[in-house]
């Protein structure tokens, strides 16, 4: 049974609801979860903001493909991804990913998987807005990394 959320969206999202929506399904046997937060990594620690954008039509047709990539690789029972844009202050709740399986292996894959890919491919844009000013954030050498290892 293909279930599978995929949402951006300004508001925050609540993880426990996310979750029972699955968890009564009986097929499932593993539900992984990550929840991702805007971190302060500056070397001053001030952060103000990080500001996300992207083009709805064009992200959510990205988040589709890789979701049914995923399902090519892995037997999922639903997927959900929720990933936020706009301006998000330091600890808030930035995206979820849940990955459901019969089996946890699967799950736990998938969900690597996914965030790999949504670190380096998605089409979001992020600007980190500090007491210093603005600037875009660059890709990181070690999510590119991360992301190679399910192209071999």
């Amino acid at each position: 049974m293909q279930q599978d959320v995929i949402r951006v969206q300004s508001a925050d999202f609540d993880v426990a609801h996310e979750y029972q929506r699955l968890a009564g399904q009986p097929q499932i046997g593993a539900v992984v979860m990550f929840v991702g937060r805007v971190r302060d990594l500056s070397a001053n620690a001030d952060l103000h903001a990080l500001h996300l954008e992207h083009y709805p039509a064009m992200t959510e047709r990205a988040l589709q493909q890789l979701v049914q990539a995923a399902r090519a690789r892995w037997q999922l029972d639903a997927v959900t991804i929720i990933h936020r844009v706009g301006r998000l202050a330091p600890a808030e709740q930035i995206v979820l990913v849940l990955t459901a399986s019969p089996h946890r292996d699967t799950a736990y894959e998938a969900n690597r998987y996914l965030m790999d890919y949504l670190k380096t491919a998605a089409p979001f844009w992020k600007k980190e807005i500090t007491r210093h000013g603005e600037a875009w954030v660059e890709a990181r050498a070690s999510d590119e990394q991360a992301r190679a290892r399910w192209e071999t």
